[in-house]
């Protein structure tokens, strides 16, 4: 046994031996146990026309009545004038483990003679379980949370043979970043095995082509050789070319199977040369289920928990939860000061410039207002002088006024 050894600093982990039985090996035992004992929440989504066989593929995929067929309206009855939602929910079990399955249906989708924003109830729909599972989180005691978000949108396309219709890519566009989307081609035994190769390209193409993220099987390191190449043609598979059928039938040569009849043989659901529903079902539940419930609480809800409270108006700090370094974290507090006191230095001597310049300005305002007065006092002591140079003048000239003051005075 090893054990991986780390100091606080980012050095790299060393392994190491440990010489006893300490007890964490028996991790996933205690996992099992408590799974077997709580059970499992699984909620998947079939979305797509009409008579593509929802209902049967989630029969077939569960070997079980789930969904009960719907009756075929009358022609002449109303028909509803938008897209349904209908929950199914069933309790099964499997050597001890239990699973709570729902189904959501979504009767109506692309029946209708215009089907602009017919993807609206069904956007809704996720966005509400994305809210009712936040407003559980929320709760001061909330106890054991119910998880009724969607896992898994199975997207059921016609067998055209041609490429994507206008409402599957508008559809994707708008659920590929709330939902885990799962394309499937509906009644591939209405197609050549050459038709459905150059099917699934172009619905490839035109993916890639409208940015439009689909879900992948992932590959962990740690896997072996077998999962790595089970991973890999499940995901060379997609989008699944699927029959779905409960019926048993009986082939040619004498097995029962899973499959439908026809006057030139029988398509068996089960066999990987007939169909795809084997990857679909591997994809779905038998190896990748938990990683589409952690694909959509980390990654879907998560986005969309940040878009919603950042709508609120509500911002986290991102660097709240991150391990600090008290020595790096000091050394950046200190450049942060430093860089404080810089910028308070170079506020500083702009207002004490800004100040000078003021005082300047009034200085030369006052100087040339004194001049301004000084010019003035002058000039007025200018004329004075110059009025009493006349009188004197007059005086020494011996005007008559001056000839009257003197006879006066004798």
């Amino acid at each position: 046994m090893t054990v991986l050894g780390s100091s606080s600093t980012s050095a790299p982990a060393t392994r190491k031996k440990i010489t006893g039985h300490v007890g964490f090996s028996n991790l996933p035992n205690q996992i099992r146990r408590k799974s077997f004992k709580d059970g499992f929440q699984l909620t998947v989504m079939v979305v797509g026309e009409s008579g593509l066989g929802k209902t049967t593929l989630i029969n077939t995929l569960f070997n079980s009545t789930i969904c009960v067929p719907r009756e075929p309206l009358h022609p002449a009855a109303d028909r509803p004038k938008t897209v349904a939602i209908e929950n199914i929910q069933a309790d099964i079990e499997e050597n001890g483990v239990r699973l709570r399955l729902t189904v959501v249906d979504t009767p109506g989708f692309g029946d209708f003679v215009n089907n602009s924003k017919s993807w609206n109830p069904i956007l809704e729909d996720i966005e509400r379980r994305f809210e009712a599972y936040l407003s559980q989180e929320h709760r001061v005691r909330r106890g054991k949370l119910v998880d009724s978000r969607v896992h898994a949108c199975v997207y059921f396309i016609q067998p055209t043979g041609h490429s994507l219709k206008q409402i599957d890519i508008e559809f994707m566009q708008k659920l590929h970043h709330r939902v885990n989307l799962i394309p499937v081609i509906a009644k591939a035994d209405t197609m050549t095995d050459e038709d459905i190769v150059d099917f699934k390209a172009r619905i490839l193409s035109d993916l890639e082509l409208h940015g439009i993220n689909i879900f992948q099987a992932p590959i962990y390191e740690d896997d072996d050789d077998e999962s790595i190449f089970e991973a890999e043609e499940i995901a060379r598979a997609i989008p699944f070319a699927i029959v779905g059928s409960s019926n048993a039938v009986r082939t040619r040569d004498g097995r029962v199977v899973r499959g439908r009849a026809y006057p030139w043989g029988v398509v068996e659901v089960d066999n990987p040369a007939h169909c795809d529903f084997g990857k679909l079902r591997q994809l779905l539940i038998r190896t990748n289920m938990e990683e589409l419930r952690e694909h959509t609480n980390d990654v879907l809800f998560e986005a969309w928990r940040t878009e919603r409270l950042l709508a609120m108006g509500i911002a986290q700090d991102p660097t709240v939860f991150e391990e600090i370094n008290p020595a790096e974290r000091l050394r950046e507090e200190r450049v942060i000061h430093e860089a404080k006191l810089a910028k308070m230095e170079v506020a500083m001597k702009e207002v004490f410039r800004e100040k000078v310049e003021l005082q300047e300005q009034k200085l030369k305002q006052s100087e040339v207002e004194l001049y301004a007065r000084h010019k003035e006092i002058k000039d007025e002591l200018n004329r004075q002088w110059e009025d009493l140079s006349k009188k004197k003048a007059q005086l020494e000239s011996g005007s008559p006024d001056a000839s009257r003051k003197k006879t006066f005075r004798a």
